[in-house]
């Protein structure tokens, strides 16, 4: 039994002859080349970036939860990797070979579910929960609405910085609504000036008010949207309501 000699577990110079039909037909030294033209270079490149923004969004999501990041450094972040992130997609042979945000992980494997869920939104928590308002209780607003647009100004009530944020916030929702009248339907124009609309609202209350949710839900049916799409008839007369319903509630905060 004490006899018995274990058997090495990998091949030993005793128990290997190379064989000459096996041997490497490439230069070993060689560098591998993945594409063979620019476009093909610059193609992965950009799906490399791609996967980058999407593992640096979670990681900044995680940090975020853990309160490892201040609000502040967490918006510009967030942000700024969101940008990059339509950016690059905006190239259509990227997004050609892109698909999907659920295709594109399943082919690479990877989870990364609190960026997911941000890029599905399109916003950062801090806009998207109105975590970061200035508090602009107690300044006056003048005027209301006026067949059926926007027709409201900033009153004599308040001044100084508040005063200048319910203005923004006003001119905002009279530009979106305005670019609706005009029939300025496309993915590409309404989802920046209704990001100002939610952007210039949350500096002015960080409360919630009635329709601000709306605001939200529109801003990630929009983000959803290739850039050219355009919403139908129905839904800029929908969205159009739900804007101006919103603006009320906004307006009602500032009594």
């Amino acid at each position: 039994m004490y006899n018995t000699r274990q058997l090495p577990y990998a091949p030993t110079p005793y128990s290997y002859t190379p064989n000459s039909s096996l041997s490497a037909t490439i230069n070993l030294d060689e560098e591998v080349k993945l594409t063979t033209t620019t476009a093909q270079r610059d193609l992965y490149d950009s799906l490399a970036e791609v996967y980058s923004v999407i593992v640096t969004l979670d990681a900044v999501e995680k940090a975020y939860i853990k309160d490892s990041i201040n609000e502040v450094d967490y918006t510009e972040t967030c942000s700024r990797l969101l940008k990059h992130y339509k950016t690059i997609l905006g190239d259509e042979s990227v997004a050609r070979e892109f698909e999907d945000l659920d295709t594109f992980k399943r082919t690479w494997q990877i989870e990364c579910p609190r960026a997911t869920e941000r890029l599905r939104i399109g916003l950062p928590a801090t806009i998207e929960q109105a975590a970061g308002g200035s508090g602009g209780r107690g300044t006056g607003m003048g005027g209301g609405m006026g067949g059926g647009g926007v027709g409201g100004a900033v009153g004599g009530g308040g001044g100084g910085a508040n005063g200048t944020a319910i203005s923004d916030a006003t001119e905002n929702f009279i530009t979106f609504l305005d670019a609706l009248k005009i029939k300025m339907f496309a993915k590409d124009s309404l989802h920046p000036l209704l990001t100002d609309v939610i952007q210039s609202v949350n500096r002015v209350t960080e409360g919630d008010f009635e329709g601000r949710a709306k605001i939200v839900q529109w801003l990630i049916t929009l983000n959803q949207m290739k850039a050219t799409e355009e919403i139908s008839d129905d839904m800029a007369r929908d969205l159009g309501f739900d804007i101006e319903q919103a603006y009320y509630g906004f307006k009602a905060t500032l009594r």
